[in-house]
């Protein structure tokens, strides 16, 4: 059964694209730590396990998401972005990229912002602009 990723990856779920490619796809978390919190995933991987994941589409994995994470620190004021890979919530590899002004801005345990559609959309297009500059 394909996970919630997965259908979101292939449209069948709405979500805040900001970049994507023919193997990889990034969106707004939308529980966000951060104004820009993004999750970047493989497309047609679905093992939970980030390093049961082949070679080529590991090393895939952190380039894209490496790209995606110079586009939200240009798009959304902050120190770095950082980056946490947890893989427990979803059953699908994900990697967190989260701007940060402090440590503690990659607590999962504290509140997540809750923002508007609208704001969403504002920040997808911004790291999104960003992102097709690189």
């Amino acid at each position: 059964m394909a996970t919630i990723f997965t259908k979101i990856a292939k449209g069948e779920i709405p979500s805040y694209k900001v970049a994507e490619n023919e193997d990889f796809y990034a969106f707004l978390d939308i529980n966000p730590l951060a104004e820009g919190h993004t999750l970047v995933i493989p497309r047609n991987v679905e093992d939970d396990y980030i390093f049961h994941l082949d070679e080529k589409t590991y090393m895939g994995l952190c380039a894209f998401a490496r790209k995606v994470a110079q586009a939200v620190g240009r798009a959304i004021p902050c120190k770095r972005v950082g980056v946490a890979v947890l893989g427990m919530e979803v059953p699908h590899t994900h990697i967190h990229l989260v701007p940060l002004n402090s440590e503690s801005d990659l607590d999962f345990r504290k509140d997540k912002l809750s923002l508007s559609p609208e704001e969403f959309v504002r920040i997808a297009s911004k790291i999104s602009a960003e992102y097709e500059k690189l």
